[in-house]
């Protein structure tokens, strides 16, 4: 049996730009061929796919580092250069990408759906796009558009119509096996089930989704027992199912373990007007019907129907079942995380800043400072004076003055260090 695996951390990358080309026609009896450097290709991007046939995140736990191809570059003859593959990252439906803020990126919540998690960087263009009347041999072009390195937490929140809450060993996986043909893992003891299980119900025409989810403890909202790795398979369930062991067989109280188990779902988030029923299981044990009725009339006074059952006598389930598919079409759907968009800094942003650190050098930092550089052919007198007019332009050298350089100060923009000069 697979390793279940419900939270990962995986770093994603779309493919860079290719470059623009610096190339001349070169053609016998052809004088003055002119630029013809073609554009560099679009990186790939890194895109999401739902597969209804992936039920863990254990791939990712062996494989953790995405990266689409890169751009290629633009050649001679204006050809343009290949476009980086895309790259198509398969994730089990349920899935939510978080960022480092917490951010949502993507919710994968329905089967076959695709997202774009991350664009590929533009390609940079070619000489050809250079040529004017007055520089008529451009000897530069376009770097391209490079792309960073993401950081995301994968965590599967599983998909499910109801889900079976409860006390470990209270027969939750008893009452899945009984109403679907899942087939969980069942015995006499705590913490049996240790991974959320799912299975379709049909009933009367109707069929929904059923999931136990296991692990629930007093203090599972703060870490103890498995509860808090698995409360977050709650989140997206449209009506839960609270199942209690009526006949307190192990000493316990029904009424009590309820509300030690809802007062965690509170504690962890889910909202208290959450749809609820109370499955009495393990009523076989239960001899006296005073006493079952009693019970029932305790849940009644608390605001919550209750059903009799017994998973191990497979009675009782008809009247849960029929008021299940009668709650279930007035329900909202599955709850979906809401994604905020975050687009990268555009590299016309022309913001910068200028600080001193240790030694005396005066460091240039913004979004567009790095691609600045990679867009000018130092070996290049043309190249090199428009890289002038760009800091003038941009503010830069005034921005220097004001900061203390002065002639001869070494300054440092993107990778390339200078000499200030007045």
């Amino acid at each position: 049996m697979a390793t279940f695996v419900d939270r990962v951390k995986i770093t994603a990358k779309a493919g860079n730009g290719g470059n623009g080309c610096v190339s001349f026609h070169r053609e016998k009896f052809v004088q003055n061929g002119g630029p013809d450097g073609g554009d560099g290709g679009n990186g790939g991007n890194v895109i999401l796919y739902a597969d209804p046939n992936m039920h863990t995140l254990l791939d990712f736990r062996f494989h953790t580092k995405y990266a689409a191809e890169n751009g290629g570059d633009g050649s001679a003859n204006r050809c343009h250069g290949k476009r980086g593959q895309d790259l198509v990252i398969k994730v089990p439906v349920g899935t939510v990408f978080l960022r480092e803020d917490g951010t949502v990126a993507a919710d994968m919540n329905e089967a076959g759906q695709s997202k774009v998690l991350l664009k590929g960087g533009i390609g940079g263009y070619g000489n050809q796009h250079f040529a004017t009347p007055t520089r008529q041999a451009p000897n530069f072009a376009k770097p391209g558009i490079k792309t960073e390195i993401h950081t995301f937490r994968l965590e599967l929140k599983t998909i499910a119509d109801v889900g079976l809450v409860g006390f470990p060993n209270v027969g939750k996986s008893t009452i899945l096996a009984t109403l679907t043909a899942a087939k969980p893992k069942i015995a006499n003891y705590h913490f049996t089930t240790l991974t959320p299980n799912l299975g379709i119900v049909k009933w009367r025409e109707s069929d929904f989704v059923l999931a136990d989810i296991p692990g629930l403890v007093e203090g599972a909202s703060e870490g103890i027992g498995l509860g808090h790795d698995f409360l977050r398979h709650v989140e997206r369930t449209r009506l839960l199912l609270h199942v209690v062991d009526a006949a307190g067989s192990e000493g316990r109280d029904p009424v009590n373990d309820f509300d030690i188990i809802l007062g965690e779902l509170e504690a962890y988030g889910e909202p208290a007007d959450r749809p609820q029923l109370v499955v009495l299981n393990k009523c076989d044990l239960m001899y006296d019907e005073d006493e079952k009725k009693e019970l029932v009339h305790r849940f009644e006074l608390l605001g919550y129907e209750a059903f009799i059952v017994s998973a191990a006598t497979r009675q009782g389930f008809d009247k849960l079942l029929d008021r299940v598919i009668q709650l279930l079409p007035e329900l909202p759907p599955p709850r979906v995380f809401l994604e905020e968009e975050i687009e990268a800094a555009p590299v016309k942003d022309m913001s910068f800043t200028v600080t001193q650190e240790k030694g005396g050098v005066f460091v240039v930092d913004g979004p567009g400072i790095q691609h600045l550089i990679d867009s000018v052919n130092f070996g290049d007198e043309e190249s090199m004076n428009w890289f002038h007019r760009q800091l003038r332009d941009r503010g830069i050298i005034d921005e220097l003055r004001k900061k203390g350089a002065k002639e001869g100060s070494p300054v440092l923009l993107g990778d390339m260090e200078f000499d200030f000069i007045e």
